[in-house]
């Protein structure tokens, strides 16, 4: 069934982010004490007594700013209005009616939304009494909450769950998307390339680097397949991160990378790659997910007819045995080869679930074998009897040999090498385990 949306808007550091994580039950949002910290919309699917929803995170409203990020905020709880089935206009009783408070009820009365008021941080039955004070917004009854302490959150809830449209019978697609994350350092384009597939500013782009602070999930059919796109905030080094944000952020990028199916790594044209680009791939892989590289900016550069080939020709001398992870230069700006890295992230899925079966696994054994058989180990032959696939997405291969301790690393790199030689898995990493026969 299609869920209801539910927005939560207001002004900067009233604590949407902070009721947004107890009514889901779980340290989703960002929550800090600096105004403006929640900058993209966040959603995750929520449910009160038996009514599920989707609840929406907004940034905070700051209209008339010349600041590049506010303005952009400003925008986006707009998006989230006109999204929304209801919008939950969260206020302060500690500072009671604000001249932006007011700002935001004319905008929210002129959309013609279906608003539910809400007075955070009443604390106590002694500051009930400040809450009359925001019926002049004009938006109705106001209903009073602490989301920090859970007072009264259950009869918010039982009232938001009340004004909620009937669930839609229009049925939602039940087989898995294609989960991918679009990761890389800081500024190097991420909003962008989610903006130039989606078509539209779902995500703040700025020219501010880490603008994209929370995780946000944007869902898209491409040629008929539903693609969910992960776009996270830059991923750093978790013993440079010190800032509280930052490292909420941080751990949401690394979790993000957990779930998806394939991870775009975009790289930054202007600078090539680097040592963080290297770790972030090596993440991917050390998950077993599939990897694309994506040069971005590329529009930036000049070129002659061997530009790409040089480019690429250094970042596979830093990726090392990593060969099998395709590259593609692109723009998000202009938009050039976009779309192609869908149709390559695509097939690194495709691959990712692949299956080889048994009998072609183990003409290939004997093949590899013979041109180049296992090294012998204190003077006992190794031999490796047969394969199989034991499992796909991501795929595992063991081999069953009577000395699994003597089958070195340069021999499994051999393995390897000549298994993507016959059957290819591009873009995936592959594990190999060996079993005693």
């Amino acid at each position: 069934m299609k869920l209801p949306v539910v927005a939560i808007v207001g002004r900067p550091n009233v604590g949407k982010s902070t009721l947004f994580n107890r009514i889901i039950g779980r340290r989703e949002a960002i929550v800090d004490d600096r105004p403006g910290v929640t900058r993209d919309r966040l959603h995750a699917e929520a449910d009160w007594a038996g009514r599920s929803f989707l609840l929406v995170d907004t940034g905070g409203y700051l209209p008339e700013r010349e600041d590049q990020i506010a303005r952009a905020v400003f925008e986006q709880v707009q998006g989230a209005i006109r999204e929304a089935d209801l919008v939950v206009f969260l206020v302060d009783a500690q500072t009671g009616v604000t001249a932006m408070d007011e700002e935001l009820a004319a905008e929210l009365k002129r959309s013609g939304a279906n608003v539910l008021l809400a007075v955070n941080k009443v604390d106590s039955a002694a500051k009930e009494l400040s809450v009359a004070d925001f019926y002049r917004l004009g938006l109705g009854e106001p209903v009073a909450l602490s989301a920090q302490t859970s007072r009264k959150v259950g009869d918010f809830l039982d009232e938001l769950v009340a004004r909620l449209p009937q669930q839609s019978a229009t049925p939602e697609r039940e087989d898995a998307a294609l989960a991918l994350a679009v990761v890389g350092r800081p500024n190097v384009g991420k909003s962008s390339f989610v903006n130039a597939i989606v078509g539209e500013d779902k995500m703040i782009v700025t020219e501010i680097p880490g603008t994209t602070r929370d995780a946000v999930d944007t869902r898209i059919k491409h040629f008929g397949d539903e693609i969910v796109l992960i776009d996270t905030a830059g991923l750093r080094k978790r013993s440079r991160v010190k800032d509280a944000i930052e490292y909420y952020s941080t751990v949401r990028s690394l979790a993000s990378i957990r779930r998806c199916d394939v991870a775009l790594v975009l790289i930054d044209a202007t600078r090539g790659i680097e040592s963080q680009d290297l770790r972030i791939i090596e993440e991917a892989v050390r998950l077993n997910k599939g990897v694309v590289l994506a040069v971005n900016k590329w529009d930036l550069i000049e070129k002659d007819s061997r530009t790409a080939r040089e480019f690429e020709q250094r970042m596979r001398e830093a990726l090392k045995n990593k060969a099998y992870i395709p590259i593609l230069f692109i723009s998000a700006r202009t938009k050039q080869r976009v779309y192609k890295v869908l149709d390559v992230v695509k097939s690194v899925y495709r691959e990712r679930k692949k299956t080889i079966k048994t009998s072609e696994l183990n003409d290939f054994l004997k093949t590899v074998t013979e041109r180049y058989a296992p090294p012998s180990m204190d003077r006992r032959e190794v031999k490796i009897k047969y394969c199989t696939q034991v499992r796909s997405n991501p795929p595992v291969i063991a081999f069953f040999t009577n000395a699994p301790r003597s089958i070195r690393a340069n021999y499994r790199a051999y393995l390897e090498n000549q298994f993507r030689e016959r059957f290819g898995f591009m873009g995936v990493p592959l594990t190999l385990v060996f079993r005693r026969k």
